[in-house]
C-alpha cells in the first residue's frame, strides 16, 4: 500500500487567498528594503569654525594658528594677517609652504624663498624689512596683492606692547 498524498479540492465558488501570513511577512520586508534604499539621505551636517572677528595679533598670539595647534591656518604679510585654511594643503601642515602658517612671511615671500630662515622668531620684534631692494619690495607688495584678493583678512601684526 502506498500513500497517497491528497491534495484538497477548492470547492467551486471558493477563491484561494495569497494573503497568508509568511506572504505578509515577506511583502512588509520588500515594502521596508524598497524604501530604506530609496529613501533621501538626510543633508550632511558641516561644521564650520567659529568666524573671526578682525583681531590685532602679536608673533606670539599668531603662532598657534599654524593648522596643527589650531584648524585655522593664519599667515602675516606686511602688517597683515590672512586666513589662509581654504589653502591648507598650500599652507598647513605637510604644505610646500608650511613653514609660513602662524608666522610672519614677508621677507620669505619678498625674497622667493621658503627657507625657515627667513623667518623671524617670535620672541623677536617684527622684521622691519629695512634691507630689502626695490625688486623685492615690487615682490612683496605682489604677494600681499595675491593674498587680498583671494583670502580673507583676519587682522594685522603688530609688535608686543602695541597691541
Amino acid at each position: 500500500m502506498a500513500h497517497e498524498q491528497v491534495i484538497p479540492a477548492v470547492e467551486p465558488g471558493q477563491v484561494q487567498s495569497i494573503f497568508t501570513p509568511v506572504n505578509l511577512i515577506l511583502a512588509c520586508l520588500a515594502i521596508y528594503v524598497i524604501w530604506s534604499r530609496l529613501r533621501p539621505a538626510p543633508p550632511p551636517v558641516l561644521t564650520a569654525p567659529e568666524p573671526l572677528v578682525f583681531k590685532t595679533f602679536t608673533p606670539k598670539t599668531l603662532k598657534p594658528f599654524n593648522g596643527t595647534d589650531d584648524e585655522r591656518v593664519l599667515m602675516g604679510v606686511d602688517g597683515t594677517v590672512f586666513d589662509v585654511t581654504s589653502g591648507k594643503s598650500f599652507y598647513g601642515p605637510g604644505g610646500p609652504y608650511s613653514n609660513f602658517a602662524g608666522r610672519d612671511a614677508s621677507r620669505g615671500l619678498a625674497k622667493n624663498s621658503f627657507d625657515e630662515d627667513m623667518l623671524t622668531d617670535v620672541d623677536k620684534k617684527i622684521d622691519l624689512l629695512e634691507d630689502l631692494t626695490e625688486e623685492e619690495r615690487g615682490s612683496l607688495r605682489d604677494w600681499k596683492g595675491h593674498f587680498e584678493g583671494k583670502y580673507l583678512v583676519v587682522g594685522k601684526l603688530v609688535n608686543e606692547g602695541e597691541e
